[in-house]
């Protein structure tokens, strides 16, 4: 009989209980810079477009908004109406899928994005790299929370996927998926009261809100605890590196590329 080295066994053992403890997973960045709905200052938000633009300028995270439409399918937008960033009028939810799919999301941007679509939440997962960090904003409640636990727990995406939302959703997230991360959004904001109760509800990231300013105290506590610390938002880089010297790991910017930049002379690797 052949016999396996107690370290190996034991590597073993426990990627039977949590598979995202195999080596089967990319290590995910330890820092680095939030696309705040993709590269979203030179791309129209929420698109495929957008998305992997930011991917090509390697972002160590990328940050969508997902809601629901008529029939329940999820799709990339912010906004509850269609009226900013489409050529539609009116609630996101009372829009079946097969006619979300034939609006234009792209040229309220530019006309090089003429064309551009509402992808689903499902399209997005197909394509996403798995070693970026996706920061997925609910906007809605119980049931997206779940279907969206759903779809990340079957596309395998449980390693780098997090759920940014508040109690109930969270809740009715782990109902359904145990092993699904969550960005605390319950009481957004930059104090202490925060941080102990993003720690005592069992959540695997912060988001924490301000005017460029954080408290190093708060973010020490955070990083004691094993809680990674999203902040939004800023587009300086002055704010940006000081939100890095205060603790915080992944701020949240619009100009995507300007803000890489930045992060390069902290010696902060991109994603490739």
């Amino acid at each position: 009989m052949k016999l396996i080295p107690i370290g190996v066994a034991a590597v073993m053992f426990l990627g039977c209980i949590n598979p995202n403890l195999t080596s089967d997973h990319p290590r995910m960045p330890e820092r680095g810079v939030c696309a705040h709905r993709g590269a979203s200052h030179t791309h129209p938000e929420n698109t495929r477009a957008a998305l992997q633009a930011a991917v090509r300028l390697g972002a160590q995270m990328i940050e969508f908004d997902l809601a629901f439409s008529k029939d329940k399918r999820i799709v990339l937008m912010h906004d509850q109406t269609l009226d900013r960033t489409t050529n539609g009028k009116g609630k996101v939810s009372d829009w079946n899928l097969a006619d979300l799919a034939k609006l234009d999301a792209g040229s309220w941007k530019g006309k090089e994005f003429e064309g551009e679509g509402i992808p689903t939440f499902e399209e997005v997962l197909d394509i996403m790299p798995d070693n970026i960090w996706l920061n997925i904003h609910l906007k809605g409640g119980i049931e997206l929370a779940q279907e969206a636990a759903r779809l990340i727990s079957l596309k395998g995406r449980l390693h780098q996927a997090f759920l940014a939302c508040g109690n109930d959703a969270a809740s009715a997230a782990r109902a359904i998926e145990p092993r699904i991360k969550i960005c605390n959004m319950e009481r957004q904001s930059n104090t202490l009261d925060y941080v102990n109760q993003t720690i005592s509800s069992n959540r695997e990231f912060i988001q924490l809100l301000g005017k460029g300013e954080v408290d190093p105290d708060h973010t020490a506590v955070l990083k004691e605890n094993g809680i990674r610390i999203n902040y939004c938002c800023t587009n300086d880089p002055l704010v940006l590196v000081e939100l890095f010297s205060s603790g915080v790991e992944f701020p949240l910017v619009d100009r995507l590329e300007m803000m890489l930049n930045e992060a390069d002379k902290l010696g902060i690797p991109r994603s490739r």
